[in-house]
């Protein structure tokens, strides 16, 4: 199954090597990656294959979201399908 994340936030050093190790840790493979800086906001979106995680979803979205909140940053996951419906037009 696929999953997008979004992060948003003040950027800062080392965003992506967290959200990524954080995703390893929990058997998420990163399949795609995009980032920008707008005005000093960092914005990233990851494309995921959550079929070998090792936590429930629901675990695998609370760490993300705690650990967006830690860093002051807004973290979400949506699974691929989801995220498609709600975005298209």
């Amino acid at each position: 199954m696929k999953a997008v994340i979004t992060v948003l936030g003040k950027d800062q050093i080392g965003i992506l090597a967290r959200v990524s190790g954080l995703c390893a840790e929990m058997g998420v493979n990163v399949e795609e990656v995009t980032q920008n800086i707008l005005g000093g906001t960092f914005a990233m979106i990851m494309l995921v294959d959550v079929s070998k995680c090792t936590v429930e979803y629901p675990q695998l979205v609370k760490r993300l979201e705690e650990s967006g909140r830690e860093h002051g940053m807004d973290i979400h996951i949506t699974r691929q399908e989801l995220f498609e419906a709600m975005h298209r037009i």
